[in-house]
């Protein structure tokens, strides 16, 4: 019975920040893994202050108590996909390096948080060299959108030089999102092996969501903990993430709340709306 269920509902393990308005950070993470049909497990990396405008205050959980609560999970659960979030802090960082270095064969996903949706900084500089020398070499896909691809990257002159760099820190896959692009379309851009493989394009919103970050990222892991290819998965969390902001919902005075009680069923179909196959 126990190896039915794990295989029915394998097991996401996010480390993320809690956000009390409930659109961004951890429950954005529950609610979108849960919606595409797998289980998360979660460690809580730091308590915010915010709201739907902006992001006022940080509190750390302390390093240990992040080690504590994944070696609980870690020992009692079969994870299948690691989901990084905002860690809060440099000590914070240097705890999941430590956790994710020791289970190798996890595969993690990556949403690189230096600034909030609302302009907020999430990350210092030296927290910013941190992922890249301790996270990124462990990451088999990260998803930035294009500003925080090139707050990675500064001395890059356009995004895919962007992506190569994220790659020679080790990143496996490199999804750049084009939400803060001036482009017509959403222009997304998968990377792998030094190249572009594929580009999807999908109709631009007409609102800001708090939250499509973690829900894409989220989402991406979740059906990669089931066992989907990176191409299939990274198709599938697109148009997860897509469907939630198109039905998303203005629950306070700023950015509007992805609503991600929708589910994809079975395996992505390849001529998926907004799909480009380039390989």
């Amino acid at each position: 019975m126990l190896q039915t269920m794990t295989q029915n509902f394998p097991v996401v393990l996010a480390f993320s920040g809690h956000d009390p308005s409930g659109g961004a950070g951890v429950q954005a993470d529950i609610e979108a893994v849960t919606g595409v049909g797998s289980h998360i497990a979660t460690v809580i990396t730091a308590l915010t202050v915010q709201d739907t405008q902006q992001v006022d205050k940080i509190y750390p959980t302390d390093a240990a108590v992040i080690k504590e609560q994944a070696k609980a999970i870690l020992e009692d659960m079969p994870v299948k996909a690691f989901k990084l979030g905002l860690l809060g802090s440099l000590e914070n960082i240097e705890a999941v390096h430590e956790i994710i270095h020791q289970y190798r064969d996890i595969p993690v996903i990556m949403d690189p948080i230096v600034r909030s949706g609302t302009g907020s900084v999430l990350a210092d500089d030296e927290m910013t060299l941190a992922y890249s020398d301790l996270l990124f070499p462990l990451t088999k896909i990260v998803t930035p959108n294009s500003n925080e691809a090139i707050n990675f990257a500064p001395e890059s002159d356009n995004l895919q030089s962007c992506a190569q760099e994220l790659m020679d820190d080790g990143c496996e896959y490199v999804l750049i999102t084009g939400t803060h692009s001036a482009t017509e379309d959403v222009i997304n851009t998968l990377y792998h092996q030094h190249k572009i493989i594929e580009e999807y394009r999908w109709p631009r919103l007409p609102h800001d969501y708090h939250g499509s970050g973690c829900t894409l990222a989220s989402s991406l892991a979740g059906y990669i903990a089931q066992g989907f290819s990176i191409k299939e998965a990274v198709i599938a969390s697109q148009q997860y993430t897509w469907d939630s902001l198109n039905q998303g919902v203005q629950l306070g005075m700023g950015q509007m709340h992805p609503f991600r009680q929708v589910k994809i069923h079975g395996r992505p179909d390849t001529k998926i709306h907004g799909h480009t196959w380039l390989s």
